[in-house]
């Protein structure tokens, strides 16, 4: 009986191997539930994430946030408080067409859940019933109108510019993320390992396109090309 791949072991979240380090997370920066205008006291550096992070205090509350573009330590951000700034966070609805969003919630209340990475930005294009953005993959998303979101991009796009000139760099770079820095390919393996593994030498063995119906263990590799429509 083969083992299960390394995306069914990260799926299950189960083993620290593939567990972002806790350590290396500054604290949740989920959307807070206070409402007001708050100020930016401090902006780090978060090496669990690859946006920075910021201290934001309103009242006798203190949160953190993705930390957008342009953003700097005295300015003032509005939490529920109808100003589109960057930095401001309110409900989708309340939001024009056209705005920049960040760590949009997928049910009103639970904090955030997409468009978190540096420098990925969902863009609001429609309102009614239900409010329509386009995440960064290019996928239009409905949502409910009282889901939050955050105005503006987060900062740290450029990061990819930059090349890795160590092995090394590179092995730590991907432990914040739980990921492993090096992948060894489907055909270098034992059979044991992977479907694509074993053979007097390296070769798939079988149809590289599997079914887009089969199940985790058996989606490996070129997934079967969509049905062409003829034209009328």
């Amino acid at each position: 009986m083969g083992k299960n791949l390394p995306t069914q072991r990260r799926g299950r979240g189960t083993s620290p191997t593939y567990r972002s380090p806790s350590h290396r997370h500054l604290g949740s920066v989920a959307l807070p539930r206070v409402t007001g205008e708050g100020t930016v006291v401090e902006i780090r550096h978060a090496p669990g994430r690859s946006a920075p992070v910021a201290r934001v205090e309103l009242g006798d509350a203190e949160f953190l946030m993705i930390a957008p573009e342009g953003l700097q330590v005295g300015n003032r951000v509005a939490v529920g408080v109808p100003r589109v700034d960057r930095g401001s966070i309110l409900p989708l609805g309340q939001l024009p067409e056209g705005t920049l969003v960040n760590n949009v919630e997928l049910t009103p209340g639970d904090g955030g859940r997409f468009v978190r990475a540096a420098g990925a930005t969902a863009v609001i294009v429609s309102q009614g019933a239900q409010t329509v953005i386009r995440l960064p993959s290019g996928q239009f998303k409905e949502l409910d109108p009282r889901c939050r979101a955050a105005v503006g991009v987060p900062a740290g796009a450029g990061r990819k510019e930059k090349p890795f000139f160590k092995a090394g760099k590179h092995v730590n770079a991907y432990r914040s993320l739980a990921k492993s820095a090096t992948v060894v390919r489907g055909v270098a393996k034992n059979p044991v390992d992977h479907p694509h593994g074993g053979g007097a030498h390296q070769h798939v063995g079988r149809p590289s396109t599997v079914s887009a119906n089969a199940p985790p263990g058996r989606k490996v590799g070129r997934l079967s090309p969509k049905r062409k429509r003829r034209k009328k």
